[in-house]
């Protein structure tokens, strides 16, 4: 063979070789995601008659936790510090820091069941239904908070006047919160892709239970209670108004141990994950050893329960500590098994929880981002 042949034979050789290695890397990539698809058929869920793609919504979030954990915001696409979404925007302090949106994206419905076009952050809920969708379209999880106003004294949910004995069955104002629900099951069950399949969302509601500080709080009703309200709103939205996009996560605040957990536990039956809600509020110290002692006990009551679970609120206001990513929550929450941490959110420059451009520490967010363990949106987008 002369030396043009040869160069022909090489360079014909190399190209095979090069098709061979990306058709072999397709066929990894697709065996992976057609087994999460196919394992995703054999999850069970709370609700019996939920769509596919909650179950396999469910399969990621407990892939995830296989290998890392995911990074979430609060209403991280719908404001941040100095600007506010118009709905012209593709915009979050996360990304202008550390290059990345979140994995995860929290948002909140309170104010729906009034009526009202604005949350309580005032974010416009048509708004928020096209970040929700475009969140989950580009591979993000989705959790959903509902803080509703004391249906007694509509003041806000943060007014402990008792209230839910008058909400349950045959309650003087059982009627008054279905329609309520009502309402919220009219904005979950219109959550559709571009494509028209439902939107798969993480559903925290009456959360911080064993708290004084809400209508549903430990103050202002019974364990039993409790328990009946969970319940009895699980199968008004699934039976009565046919919401069948979501996974039920119950999550408590910060507890001295795992009866107190369960205290208020509606029931396996209920109940598809876990989450606890821890903040940085005291000494560095403290908040550590908080990190550790919850989240080991809840590992180990959701391993018991086979679901997954996720530091579903946390933070530390103003982020005041330069190395607070890595040396704080990192080393704290890795290898717990969780499989995310959602801080929250961006109000102002007096009420934040995140960075943004110039910020203490934003530094130190870049190389928590670039942690190979922690999931920021790109990472989710290899977990689908």
């Amino acid at each position: 063979m002369n030396k043009i042949g040869l160069k022909n034979y090489q360079l014909k050789a190399s190209i095979f070789q090069s098709y061979v290695y990306i058709v072999l890397l397709l066929y990894t990539f697709m065996s992976c995601k057609s087994a999460l698809r196919s394992s995703s058929e054999h999850i069970e869920l709370s609700d019996k008659n939920a769509d596919k793609e909650v179950g396999y919504l469910m399969a990621r979030i407990k892939e995830v936790s296989k290998t890392g954990y995911a990074f979430g915001h609060q209403d991280a696409t719908a404001y941040g510090i100095g600007w506010k979404n118009d709905g012209a925007q593709e915009k979050s302090d996360v990304n202008e820091v550390a290059g990345d949106f979140p994995g995860v994206y929290g948002f909140e419905l309170g104010h729906l069941e009034l009526g009202h076009t604005q949350n309580l952050d005032t974010v416009n809920f048509e708004l928020m239904a096209n970040l929700i969708r475009v969140s989950y379209e580009k591979g993000g999880i989705v959790t959903i908070s509902w803080h509703p106003n004391n249906p007694t004294t509509l003041d806000s949910a943060w007014d402990p006047t008792t209230t839910v004995h008058n909400i349950l069955e045959e309650g003087i104002l059982s009627p008054k919160y279905k329609g309520w629900l009502n309402k919220l099951a009219s904005f979950l069950n219109s959550l559709k892709t571009k494509s028209g399949k439902p939107i798969p969302l993480v559903f925290r509601p009456y959360h911080e239970m064993n708290g004084t500080w809400f209508w549903w709080g430990s103050k202002s009703c019974t364990p039993n209670e409790f328990r009946q309200l969970w319940r009895e709103t699980f199968d008004i939205l699934t039976k009565n108004y046919g919401v069948h996009n979501l996974i039920y996560c119950y999550s408590t605040d910060a507890v001295e141990n795992k009866s107190e957990y369960l205290k208020y536990y509606p029931g396996d039956d209920y109940v598809d994950m876990l989450g606890i809600d821890l903040y940085h509020k005291k000494a560095t110290e403290d908040y550590i050893e908080l990190l550790n002692d919850n989240l080991g006990m809840l590992g180990v009551i959701a391993k018991e329960k086979k679901m997954p679970f996720a530091l579903t609120e946390s933070g530390l206001e103003g982020v005041n500590i330069a190395d607070w990513w890595t040396e704080v929550l990192d080393k704290n929450v890795s290898n717990k098994g969780l499989s995310w941490v959602l801080v929250w959110r961006n109000a102002s420059v007096d009420h934040y929880f995140a960075p943004f451009i110039g910020q203490l520490s934003s530094e130190d967010f870049v190389k928590f981002k670039r942690l190979p363990h922690v999931f920021f949106l790109q990472e989710m987008n290899k977990i689908r």
